[in-house]
C-alpha cells in the first residue's frame, strides 16, 4: 500500500497539481495586497472616500459609525463592503489569470504539421503527398 501511495504522490500531474496550488496561494496573496493597497484606496478616492471595510448592515436595528464598533457591541453585522472589495479580488484575479495564459499561449505557438495530403483534382478525395494515382477514382495525378 505504501508502494502504491508512492507511485501515486510521484506521478507528474500529482506534482503538477500541488506546484499549482502554491502558486495560486501565493499569486491570490499578490493580487490581494494589489486590491486593499493600490485599488481600493484609488476607488475610495474616486467614489468621495467611501470606505468599503465599513460599509455594513447591523441587524440589531441600530446605528454604529464603524464596523469595528458594531463587533464590539456583539451585534451581528451584514458586510457587504468585505463582498464588493472580494468581488473587486476576483475580477482582478481573473483578468490577470486571462492575460497569463494569453500570453503563455502566445508563447507555446506551435508549428503547423508538414502537409503529408494532396486533393485529386478529379474525385476530390485526399491522397497522400507522394501519390502518382488516386486510390478512389484511379485518376493520374499530375506532378
Amino acid at each position: 500500500m505504501l508502494k502504491e501511495f508512492k507511485e501515486f504522490a510521484m506521478k507528474g500531474n500529482m506534482i503538477d497539481l500541488a506546484v499549482g496550488v502554491i502558486i495560486g496561494g501565493a499569486f491570490n496573496n499578490l493580487v490581494k495586497s494589489l486590491v486593499d493597497n493600490v485599488i481600493m484606496p484609488v476607488i475610495t478616492l474616486l467614489t468621495g472616500k467611501i470606505d468599503f471595510s465599513n460599509l455594513f448592515i447591523a441587524l440589531d436595528g441600530e446605528h454604529y459609525a464603524t464596523l469595528a464598533e458594531a463587533q464590539k457591541a456583539g451585534a451581528a453585522t451584514l458586510n457587504y463592503g468585505t463582498f464588493i472589495s472580494g468581488l473587486i479580488n476576483f475580477i482582478i484575479m481573473a483578468f490577470v489569470v486571462f492575460l497569463l495564459v494569453k500570453a503563455m499561449n502566445k508563447l507555446r505557438k506551435e508549428e503547423p504539421a508538414p502537409v503529408t495530403t494532396k486533393i485529386c483534382p478529379h474525385c476530390m478525395s485526399e491522397v497522400h503527398i507522394d501519390a502518382d494515382r488516386c486510390p478512389h477514382c484511379t485518376s493520374q495525378l499530375d506532378e
